[in-house]
């Protein structure tokens, strides 16, 4: 089943990134958009556009039935999700499946199996997946928590089962820090996610986030494409990626890479994945899986030579994988960082207009952005408002190269995080690659308080 035209349910570089894929595969492509997002370069660089709705994203992108109208108004066979949004919602899927239209991504079953973390932990601890040390399932109530706490030896961290970003996650050091950390945990859950279901971890002090892209035909063939060290964050968000991951020896990427490969290939998955490690000591500990493509593919892209956009576009078409486990061969080292726009260090939203954008170039610099001089960044969505990717012989050479990419980079009219990384780019830390996910929230701690 080839496709005519793909319907890209996203908005920002993510939609711009899906436009230029179809556009080389020779696929039009519709760009959907809010009121908010009719000046945006997603709508303009589309073959075609059509609002779905107001500004808030439950009313537009979010909206199952707007988006489904627009495929079929538009004769858009298939739906790109991007990420984020709809692209992990199984509901989601399953409406495109009983209307006829091709989710370009896993099926409704494994986006629901891998969206609950207990039943994604099970799951691959039976595919061979190792995982952190934790409970069976849920915990009922305080006093089985205290009892795991006990079991495995405090730190633990309590964890929303229906969780994300952050949310829903809190660290008892003792017994005596359980039942609050417990009953907190529970009532963010609630809040956020309309489930106060929570499960117990063994908290590991000094991990390092690491996560292994895989790529299944939805056949029972996948592939790894290395690793991507993550473990730059701030509050659980990832503002610096990198791969391939400094801490990981080639042996030990091709042991889990194979692992992982054999995990997602023995489910049947379907399109791109990343499964999400905590490594501490040479030993990883599975977090959770991702069944959508990742905001930081770029650097797998730019060390693999792949384009996985499109690979995605090709399995969904039923298409054998373009490449073998064989063909993939590390070149060089990769870095992304996330440019938003935010106050540093407060990291409070800076919407508005861009008097002034120059993407930086040069060889092996890619910025990925929607932005353009003269572009209104509206209030509603996520500050992300660009990647700025660089590729290197090595990464000394990548981060050289990061740096000068950096200062050509010209955003005027708003603030940025962009004054983050040249900050960072002068502690030796970095340039050492010696850092875990708890390194920037202690920085940032001891450099603005």
């Amino acid at each position: 089943m080839m496709f005519d035209k793909v319907l890209i349910a996203n908005r920002g570089e993510i939609a711009l990134r899906v436009v230029r894929a179809c556009r080389e595969m020779g696929i039009g492509s519709v760009a959907i958009h809010s009121t908010a997002d009719s000046d945006a370069m997603h709508v303009r660089m589309a073959d075609e556009a059509i609002c779905i709705g107001p500004p808030p994203s439950p009313q537009s992108y979010l909206n199952v039935a707007a988006v489904i109208s627009a495929a079929e108004i538009t004769g858009a066979g298939a739906i790109h999700p991007g990420y984020g949004f709809l692209s992990e919602n199984a509901g989601f899927v399953q409406a495109l499946e009983d209307h006829g239209i091709t989710f370009i991504g896993p099926s409704a079953e494994h986006i629901r199996l891998m969206g609950d973390k207990i039943t994604a932990k099970d799951t691959m601890k039976r595919l061979g997946v190792p995982c952190v040390p934790g409970s069976d399932g849920g915990v009922p109530d305080v006093e089985a928590a205290l009892k795991i706490g006990e079991e495995f030896g405090y730190p633990v961290i309590v964890k929303a089962t229906a969780g994300g970003g952050g949310r829903g996650m809190k660290l008892a050091r003792s017994a005596d820090e359980m039942e609050t950390a417990f009953r907190t945990a529970r009532a963010e859950a609630k809040a956020a996610f309309g489930n106060d279901e929570v499960y117990i971890e063994k908290y590991l002090e000094k991990p390092r986030h690491i996560e292994v892209q895989v790529f299944g035909d939805g056949k029972g063939q996948a592939v790894h494409l290395g690793e991507r060290d993550c473990s730059l964050q701030r509050r659980h968000q990832k503002v610096f990626e990198e791969a391939p991951g400094p801490a990981i020896d080639p042996e030990t990427r091709a042991r889990i890479g194979a692992t992982c490969a054999k995990a997602v290939g023995d489910l049947g998955y379907s399109g791109a994945g990343t499964i999400e490690f905590l490594y501490e000591n040479g030993e990883f500990y599975f977090i959770e899986m991702n069944t959508r493509l990742q905001v930081e593919h770029p650097v797998t892209e730019a060390i693999f030579g792949v384009d996985l956009v499109r690979e995605q576009i090709r399995v969904a078409q039923g298409m054998d994988l373009s490449f073998s486990q064989d063909e993939l061969e590390v070149n060089g080292h990769s870095i992304e960082v996330r440019i938003n726009a935010e106050r540093v260090p407060q990291f409070t939203p800076c919407p508005g207009k861009v008097d002034t954008f120059h993407a930086p170039g040069g060889l092996g610099v890619r910025m990925d952005s929607a932005l353009y001089g003269g572009y209104s960044i509206p209030p509603y969505y996520d500050s992300l408002i660009g990647k700025l990717i660089v590729h290197g012989r090595d990464r000394p050479e990548a981060l050289a190269r990061l740096q000068r990419a950096l200062g050509e980079l010209v955003v005027d009219g708003i603030e940025t995080t962009v004054p983050l990384f040249h900050a960072l780019l002068e502690e030796p830390d970095i340039h050492a690659g010696d850092y875990t996910i708890h390194w920037l929230e202690k920085w940032l701690e001891k450099n603005f308080g």
